[in-house]
């Protein structure tokens, strides 16, 4: 029987690609507008959203990593909108306009940060008859944020972000502790999430039935990961709940 639902956050509940890409197309003019190019700067914006995830070159990382360890994640963005103003046109920015970039992409992307279509009503009803349970991965500075801008404490019960925890998905600890938080065993639970390494392997790890959520990637055999359902797109979830559950 199935008691609890587990829900990764980001690109499962809400549409966090949809919010990057409307705070890079912001951030690209706003770029345009320090630098006084002619176009907007959407290469040095969608530079700066790799950078922020991390998505390094080695000669980054051995530059970002000490940045981010002996001062903070803000001084590391603030130096790397420099850095890439500075090697895209050579031209230096102040601290002051780095950190007002840098705010701008934060408040922007978190006004377009909402749930998808259909899912506010479908975590509404399904709290009837399940406990709910976010478990995201990321660090307090980002994912907290998000999770106020929808209210997600209204929806669910509740909510477990990965940065706060000594390990993150795909470690067995936080389905551990989520499966505590609900009162549940393994087998009465699925876990929805959007990534194959972090959610699809965290969830087997624990001997949860997984579901993905597909978003047109492919399934990389290398990875050997296979989910016990797989969805196209997070406007699916409800019907397939209703399938595995009907309420």
């Amino acid at each position: 029987m199935l008691k609890a639902l587990f829900l990764d956050m980001d690109d499962t509940l809400c549409d966090t690609q949809g919010a990057n890409n409307k705070a890079i197309q912001l951030l690209a003019r706003a770029f345009q507008e320090y630098l006084a190019t002619a176009e907007p700067e959407a290469g040095l914006a969608q530079a700066y959203v790799d950078g922020i995830y991390r998505r390094w070159t080695p000669a980054q990382e051995a530059r970002y990593m000490p940045i981010v360890q002996e001062e903070s994640e803000e001084s590391f963005r603030i130096q790397l909108i420099k850095d890439l103003a500075y090697d895209a046109h050579g031209k230096e920015l102040s601290e002051e306009a780095a950190l007002a970039l840098q705010t701008k992409f934060d408040s922007d992307r978190l006004a377009a940060f909402t749930f998808y279509p259909g899912i506010e009503q479908f975590l509404i009803e399904a709290r009837k008859y399940f406990t709910l349970v976010v478990i995201t991965n990321g660090p307090e500075y980002s994912q907290i944020p998000k999770v106020e801008a929808v209210n997600l404490s209204r929806y669910v019960d509740h909510i477990v972000i990965g940065g706060q925890e000594p390990e993150q998905k795909p470690a067995a600890s936080i389905f551990f502790k989520a499966l505590r938080l609900a009162g549940c065993e393994a087998h009465e639970v699925v876990h929805v999430g959007d990534s194959l390494a972090a959610d699809i392997q965290g969830a087997h790890n624990s001997g949860i039935t997984s579901i993905w959520i597909q978003h047109q990637q492919p399934l990389d055999a290398e990875l050997g990961i296979n989910p016990h359902h797989t969805l196209v797109h997070p406007s699916e979830i409800p019907a397939l709940i209703r399938r595995l559950h009907p309420f």
